[in-house]
């Protein structure tokens, strides 16, 4: 994953509603009405809300097949695995330098330890 996809993820997920709508979608899918009502928003920003995650590949829609009207919306696994993935990365590099730093100060120590009793 990319740093412009990280940002993108991040930057459509700071606002709050749509980080509700992404939880609410994380349970089960919901049409566009549904999800205004949960969130407690008109029908036309929720509109907006769904293009904006639409666009970031975070949701994707579905028309129903007896009213084409209808559309369900579902949240989309791929992105949410990918910035796991890139953030798994962070926390093993974020690991690996904690873990030489505790080496170094133990090395540090021991080494002062043994300078003390030789005196």
């Amino acid at each position: 994953m990319s740093n412009d996809d990280v940002d993108g993820f991040f930057e459509v997920l700071a606002d709050p509603t749509r980080r509700q709508v992404v939880q609410l979608l994380g349970e089960r899918p919901y049409r566009a009405g549904d999800l205004a009502r949960e969130v407690g928003t008109s029908a036309p920003v929720m509109s907006r809300h769904l293009r904006i995650l639409l666009e970031a590949g975070l949701v994707t829609d579905e028309r129903g097949s007896d009213d084409a009207r209808v559309r369900v919306f579902r949240l989309r696994p791929e992105p949410v695995v990918a910035v796991q993935a890139w953030l798994d990365q962070i926390q093993a590099h974020w690991s690996e330098q904690l873990a030489s730093f505790k080496h170094h100060v133990e090395t540090r120590q021991t080494a002062a330890r043994r300078r003390k009793d030789r005196k």
